[in-house]
């Protein structure tokens, strides 16, 4: 199996690689030095030319507080650039797995959510990713959309290396406790991302929006608390309310998500976020040295 790839720096892109050794897959990958994210029409035009099998689209605009300031380029490149790409998919019977996020949702309550609660985006980067929910499922193709949350890597710039970071710099940090939700590692990520593609051909009515989170679900301040502890950094973490560190976009409190159908339709477990991380802090480790 073939598969065309929007996105080689991101995380989950730089995952992909080393998730489709040993499974008969090849890929076709584009990244900006080869596609314009902001030119819907030339993305459209790379599926159109491809005799890929199948499509994963892993490019998002990410910078949650920028967004606030830049939302006309994040809903380019969060939707228009999909709604193109799915447009595309759908006329040559490709299927396309798509990533969104947790941000779709208000945050409210304590409950896990589940795929089919009612979206309600707090700033411009969840209206932005939902709207390219919306174009995806609306372009009438098959389609995975798999919302995940607090994805992290060895790779670019995430919680896991920040608290690193600043773990080593500092005694002490004071880290928010009230948001919940579940770290992802970006392999996971990648890995189902590559099988639900495969899936996906075999048996297109598959085709739907689902959660990948990472378990157990945790506080921000307990994750950095773990990331301490296995990386044997001396930081002790102080936990305070959101209202302590507020943002230009607001967090939802809640990102717990409800994995269920995800189990039941692909097969796909609840990543295990504490061995993910292990996995992380040991590439990061090699890397230093």
């Amino acid at each position: 199996m073939k598969v065309l790839i929007f996105g080689t720096t991101g995380q989950v892109a730089r995952e992909i690689p080393v998730a489709a050794q040993g499974r008969g897959i090849t890929l076709e990958a584009h990244g900006r030095d080869t596609a314009d994210f902001t030119d819907p029409d030339a993305c459209a035009q790379i599926v159109a030319r491809s005799d890929a099998d199948a499509v994963i689209n892993t490019v998002a605009y990410t910078a949650v507080d920028r967004a606030e300031q830049e939302e006309a380029l994040a809903l380019t490149i969060n939707a228009r650039t999909p709604c193109a790409i799915a447009q595309a998919c759908a006329s040559r019977g490709l299927p396309l797995v798509h990533i969104s996020t947790d941000y779709v949702f208000d945050g409210a309550g304590s409950v896990p959510f589940t795929p089919d609660h009612p979206t309600a985006p707090l700033g411009a980067y969840g209206r932005t990713k939902l709207a390219g929910e919306d174009a995806v499922r609306a372009a009438g193709g098959v389609h995975a959309i798999f919302r995940t949350s607090w994805v992290v890597s060895a790779h670019g710039t995430n919680f896991v290396k920040t608290m690193l970071r600043l773990g080593r710099e500092r005694d002490g940090l004071r880290i928010v406790a009230d948001q919940i939700g579940g770290p992802t590692p970006a392999a996971d990520i990648a890995s189902a991302c590559l099988s639900a593609a495969r899936q996906l051909r075999e048996d297109p009515a598959k085709s739907g929006t689902y959660h990948l989170s990472g378990a157990p679900d945790v506080s921000w301040a307990d994750f950095a608390r773990e990331i301490f502890a296995q990386s044997g950094v001396s930081c002790v973490v102080s936990d305070i309310p959101s209202a302590e560190y507020p943002t230009p976009a607001p967090r939802p409190l809640n990102s717990r998500m409800d994995n269920t159908s995800t189990l039941e339709v692909f097969g796909f477990v609840r990543p295990d976020w504490n061995a993910g991380l292990s996995a992380i802090l040991q590439a990061l480790n090699t890397a230093v040295h």
